[in-house]
């Protein structure tokens, strides 16, 4: 069957819409991670993702009668869009169905392209049955994302280019896994012709179907998927991609949400391009495969690794959540609670116990007479540190939670420590601005004098040359002039907010 494949991809007709990708070093990753790392960047095909080989072999294939009453598709966008390019290129009429969760760019790109575009159901699973109904309805030729053995020869082809770009030693190809169409099409290939190298899939762990189906030697059917990656969100893999997948695929790597977005910002950082979260999925893997390696003492070292970045429609409403979550994911973020005295001094003496690193976050509001609770977050250097730190925080007498894995702290609680309090007697509220950079935020507590309470406390490193903080401050009313003086001579740009109609309603 291998011969069947091999045959199918060398004849694949995908090159009237597609192009032959870059394989690229990923340099400064490659660096961090102690091996050779490259990016096969499917996310600059013209539809800006890989679908469109498998959709367009597959519509090459068909008999003119059948392009004449035309095709339809579901899919959550990227195999959509290849759909769309293809008719358009072929001449003939084209239906999408959509889940009604699919980001509004692939909604609009596919309808740019001529697309008929029909919304219905939460999941690809949901779009997929009722894409069944109207193909009987309208006599219109299905064409699979990824279940069908052309579009698995079109997408085939990738490793095709692979093996011709990059002929020296390959350890792994690392291929993201929705359905399954694209690592079935490329471990065909690679056992075929390079069967030494290790093909191994990547999915997220709230949708990892065909990493559950490998497992239990059948196909499972997943009740709910993740949205988050969207473009792999699939409840039950292809009959056929499961049987190749099972008869050539190493291994599959499942990783979560955090590591995709600092998968996301990985390559950014070498290509200053932004891929989605199905696209960055393998990037996350081969991180993964190298620690997972590490932790068990066997390291792997001086390997070249190739990794499918295989498509970049990312709404751009979702990057606010990326570079949030890109921190923990790359282990350089902890975020704490930590419980401190209510009394004076207890707040300075907790920074300096934070130290020289760098703080991310820091939410704080007055609520006990006696205890205070802190929401922090620090920059740390590997993933063991948040242990140390928690471990030092509770020898100096401060109860610590490490939250860093928490997903309702970083989801939710991180915005809504606060609220109104009774003891926020005679506050004054006040916003600065100051250069953003290592110990600026302990200057500034340095220069506050010790006996204003500080009742409200809230900053957010955003990566941006200055530093923003919201501060509540209880001053005695005999201190008013030391504290006039403390502003004009802080050297920090300040705003009074005491009178500010947000704060009386929330704070």
């Amino acid at each position: 069957m291998t011969t069947a494949y091999l045959q199918k991809i060398l004849t694949a007709r995908v090159y009237d819409v597609a192009v032959e990708s870059p394989l690229e070093l990923a340099p400064t990753l490659s660096q961090r991670m102690g091996n050779r790392i490259y990016l096969k960047r499917e996310d600059i095909q013209s539809v800006f993702s890989f679908k469109l080989r498998g959709a367009y072999n597959k519509m090459a294939n068909l008999t003119p009668a059948q392009l004449k009453h035309g095709v339809i598709c579901a899919s959550a966008g990227n195999h959509a869009q290849g759909v769309a390019l293809s008719a358009a290129r072929l001449g003939c009429r084209a239906v999408i169905v959509m889940p009604t969760t699919t980001p509004p760019v692939k909604i609009e790109a596919v309808k740019a392209r001529g697309g008929e575009v029909v919304l219905f159901g939460d999941s690809y699973t949901d779009a997929y049955n009722h894409a069944l109904t109207l193909e009987k309805k309208h006599k219109l030729t299905f064409v699979h994302p990824f279940d069908d053995p052309d579009v698995i020869a079109g997408q085939g082809t990738i490793a095709m280019e692979i093996l011709r770009q990059h002929q020296g030693p390959i350890h792994a190809i690392f291929v993201p896994i929705g359905g399954g169409g694209l690592i079935a099409g490329v471990a065909a290939f690679v056992k075929a012709v390079r069967p030494d190298i290790k093909v191994i899939g990547v999915q997220t762990s709230d949708s990892d179907a065909m990493a559950r189906s490998l497992k239990a030697g059948r196909r499972i059917t997943m009740p709910d998927v993740g949205l988050f990656s969207d473009g792999t969100a699939v409840k039950l893999v292809g009959e056929e991609t499961f049987r190749l997948a099972r008869k050539y695929v190493d291994d599959v790597i499942v990783v979560d949400t955090d590591a995709v977005c600092a998968a996301i910002k990985d390559v950014f950082q070498d290509t200053r391009s932004i891929l989605e979260p199905a696209g960055a999925l393998a990037v996350a893997g081969v991180k993964e495969y190298i620690e997972r390696a590490k932790a068990n003492k066997k390291p792997i070292l001086n390997e070249t690794l190739i990794t499918i970045p295989s498509g970049a429609n990312m709404n751009f409403d979702r990057l606010r959540f990326v570079s949030e979550r890109a921190e923990v994911g790359e282990a350089r973020e902890a975020v704490f609670a930590v419980t401190i005295p209510e009394e004076r001094g207890s707040f300075k003496r907790f920074c300096e116990l934070v130290g020289p690193r760098n703080v991310t976050e820091f939410n704080y509001r007055i609520s006990d007479a006696k205890e205070a609770h802190v929401f922090v977050g620090l920059q740390i250097s590997n993933r063991e540190e948040p242990g140390k730190v928690q471990k030092n925080f509770e020898k100096h007498g401060f109860r610590t939670l490490d939250l860093t894995h928490d997903e309702l702290a970083k989801l939710h609680i991180r915005h809504l420590v606060g609220g109104k309090s009774a003891l926020a007697h005679n506050e004054l509220l006040y916003r600065f601005e100051f250069p953003e950079r290592p110990g600026a935020l302990m200057r500034f507590l340095d220069s506050m004098a010790p006996n204003w309470n500080i009742s409200l406390f809230h900053y957010r490193n955003q990566g941006g040359d200055v530093g923003r903080i919201l501060v509540g401050l209880q001053v005695p009313k005999k201190e008013m002039k030391a504290f006039r003086e403390f502003l004009s001579t802080l050297g920090y740009r300040h705003w009074d907010e005491s009178e500010n109609p947000a704060y009386k309603l929330f704070l």
